[in-house]
This record gives C-alpha cells, structure tokens and sequence, in this order.
C-alpha cells in the first residue's frame, strides 16, 4: 500500500435541525475527489468526532467508504483504541486507521511506543501515527518517530510539528523505509514537501482543492520555483482558515460558497466570527479566480443538498 497525494480530513455537516447533512457530506467527498485528492479521512479531527453520535459516525464512515469505493479512492478512519479498530474490520474500503498520539496523560515515549504496539498487534488495518504535539501535550523526538516506524503494522506518519525544528530536519535527512511521511500542519505543509513528505492530509484543502493537489505535484516533480510560489499563498490561506478553532472558518467558507447547509458546529466549538470568515474568503478569493471579478466578502449563503 502506498499513501501519497493529498487527503482531505472531511468535516462533518449539519443541516438547520443540527442533524448530520448526508446529502451535503456525500456531495463534498466526490467534490474533493474529483478535484484530485488521493482520497479520504472519516472521523477525523475535523470532523468532530467527539460531538457525534455513535450512529452518526456510522453515517459519516458508511457515507465516505461510499464515494470512496465508486472513485477508487483511499479511505483513512480515525480510529484510536482497540475497539474502534475492531469495527474497521468489515469495511474494506478503509487502507488504514488515522490513530492520535495519546493525549493528556503524556505517557511519555516507551508509553507511546507500548501504545502503538498494542494497536498495531490487534487492528484488522494497517496503522497511520497522528504526531500532533501542541494538541497531544506528548512531543516525540525523532528517535522515537523512527522506533514507531519499525513497529508492524504502522505504515505511515501524520506529522504536525507546528513547525519545522531540528527532529524535523533529522527525519527528513534519513526517512525510515517503507514510512509514509504525510504533512499534517497546513501552514508548514509545503515547507514539509520541500523536505520529502509524501502528501499531505490537509483540512484547508476543503477549499483550492485542486491547488493542494498542484503544489503537491510540483514538489514532486521538483519545479521548485512555482511550488514554493503556490505554497506561499496556500499558507497564508490555511492560516486564515485556522485563525479560529478548526473547523469554524472551513465550515463559515463553505456555507458562504453554497457547499453545506449551515456553519454549524456542535460544542464546545462556536461558530467563527463573521470577520475572519471575511478574511479567510478574500484569501481563497484571491488564490482562485484572481481576476474575475467575484467579492471579496462572502456571498449570502445558498442551500446546499
């Protein structure tokens, strides 16, 4: 199996009532898919995996493995103990689990380590690490990333670093084998292509999808020149996406374009501002239609499916 590319890490739509929109999920997925994503992540952070109702993560899962299957798309699941491992099992559209670093307790790395031995042993799916340590409160240095790299079973490595440090250089320099490396903090996504990620599983790429999948591309391809340019704008983008708490402003953003029939979050999130939401679309505004006259303030919202 190989993981490359980008992949979207969907956010879960509400309809006016507060339950999950299908209709507006499925619409998004193929969507992303047809502007080029490599495929999927259900049950994500972004999704609010935390607010969902067991049957509606059902819903969310059923409804991407859906429009995974019909593409020939990749399928992630965030999937964290043993026992939402285990309900992976009868869906094979699913490549992989999405499994966070323990967060809170700060087992510390041989925790972690054990951790991620005892899943990888017991999980019907290949694993991929989430390294995200300013949500984690565990940072793991690189010698750790490479014992997790040898563990059977794991397969790839979600890296959000909030930045690129001295570990990061070291892991980029000497990539464990047969370890995909796939950006997970949008701002320094290009940064980490530069150094020789694989992809990316980026939330800002809800928006520009097809522009995520170019400056990909193009570091691969090596045209340095014109990745760096598109990265650029694709960061100040994503930092105008995340200025509120992820996915507030993707969710304002896209039922500002007509693509979700509300920006509802559910709590302990609140909707973003509408000035940040203003912000965030001159930004997406700017990078995809530069001239064609289109606002630079959202639109008045349109139903979505």
């Amino acid at each position: 199996m190989t993981l490359t590319g980008l992949y979207v890490p969907l956010i879960t739509p509400f309809d006016d009532s507060g339950a999950v929109a299908r209709g507006a999920l499925e619409s998004l997925a193929h969507q992303l898919l047809d502007a080029g994503a490599s495929g999927l992540v259900a049950l994500g952070t972004t999704a609010e995996p935390g607010s969902l109702t067991v049957a509606e993560q059902d819903v969310v899962v059923e409804v991407a493995a859906r429009a995974c299957r019909e593409r020939g798309a990749q399928l992630l699941v965030g999937a964290h103990s043993p026992e939402a491992l285990r309900g992976l099992a009868d869906r094979p559209e699913v490549v992989a689990a999405l499994s966070l670093v323990p967060s809170f307790v700060r087992p510390g790395a041989a925790g972690v380590l054990a951790h991620f031995a005892h899943l990888a042993a017991t999980s019907p799916v290949p694993i991929v690490v989430y390294d995200v340590p300013r949500r984690t409160g565990q940072y793991l240095p690189v010698e750790t990333l490479r014992r997790l790299a040898e563990l059977p079973g794991v397969v790839g490595l979600k890296y959000s670093p909030d930045g690129v440090n001295a570990d990061t250089v070291a892991l980029f320099a000497d990539p464990p084998a047969g370890l995909a490396i796939l950006g997970g903090e949008d701002t320094f996504l290009s940064a980490l292509l530069a150094l020789g990620a694989h992809g990316g599983i980026v939330a800002s790429a809800h928006l520009a999808t097809a522009e995520y999948v170019r400056l990909i591309a193009l570091w691969q391809a090596g045209d340095v020149a014109a990745a760096r340019a598109l990265g650029g704008r694709l960061s100040v983008l994503s930092t105008a996406l995340f200025a509120e708490p992820n996915p507030t402003v993707i969710k304002a953003v896209l039922h500002a374009e007509g693509r979700i029939p509300s920006a509802a979050v559910r709590l302990p999130l609140l909707a973003a501002g509408p000035d940040t939401t203003a912000t965030a679309y001159a930004h997406l505004d700017a990078l995809t239609s530069p001239s064609t006259g289109r606002p630079a303030a959202p639109p008045e919202p349109a139903v979505a499916g």
